[in-house]
């Protein structure tokens, strides 16, 4: 739901909303618009986590669960992701291809309501749902797969269910993101 939270899980990506902290406590939801997904290594770069000035450094399960949080991949380690999204995004929503700034700020202006920490959610239809949105059912955030649902929880995906054919549902995942992804990006889903 995009909310920082500590749990045992390991990520498989790295995400970055600017400096959230405060010596070893995070004190703030987001820094600015610009919520990406980083590379977990890059050009043997080491990311100082818990110090003054670097940005809070978080962890994503997977990126289908970066992207329910709202999170866009990184322009500078994971350019061809980056280009490759927004591709997906220009062909999705039927417009020219993104400056990243503009991303970011359709991407914020879906994922929270403006002034607030307060997730939106999106009403969209099952029928029109791509494999590796994030929806909530029963009030659970849960992965979209092609014939399944599989609920998440902060120790990983749960078995899955059989995926509803019909009817609305409350979607997670960012709109444009969902656009994207109909339009041929796939988000990388771990295994389990």
């Amino acid at each position: 739901m995009g909310d920082v939270v500590a749990i045992e899980l390991r990520g498989a990506w790295l995400g970055n909303r600017g400096i959230l902290h405060r010596d070893n406590e995070v004190v703030r939801f987001h820094r600015s618009n610009l919520w990406i997904t980083c590379a977990l290594s890059f050009k043997d770069w080491r990311l100082p986590q818990w110090t003054a000035g670097h940005f809070t450094v978080l962890f994503f399960h997977d990126e289908a669960v970066a992207f329910a949080a709202g999170h866009r991949p990184c322009a500078l380690c994971r350019r061809d992701a980056y280009n490759a999204y927004r591709s997906a995004w220009m062909g999705g929503r039927g417009q020219e291809v993104p400056l990243a700034k503009e991303v970011d700020r359709q991407l914020h202006s879906e994922r929270i309501y403006r002034g607030t920490h307060r997730r939106r959610l999106h009403s969209a239809s099952w029928e029109d749902l791509p494999a590796g949105a994030f929806v909530r059912v029963n009030g659970q955030p849960t992965l979209v797969t092609d014939d399944h649902v599989v609920p998440w929880t902060s120790t990983g995906y749960r078995e899955p269910l059989p995926r509803p054919a019909e009817g609305p549902v409350e979607l997670i995942t960012p709109p444009s993101t969902v656009a994207a992804f109909r339009a041929g990006y796939r988000p990388q889903i771990a295994a389990s």
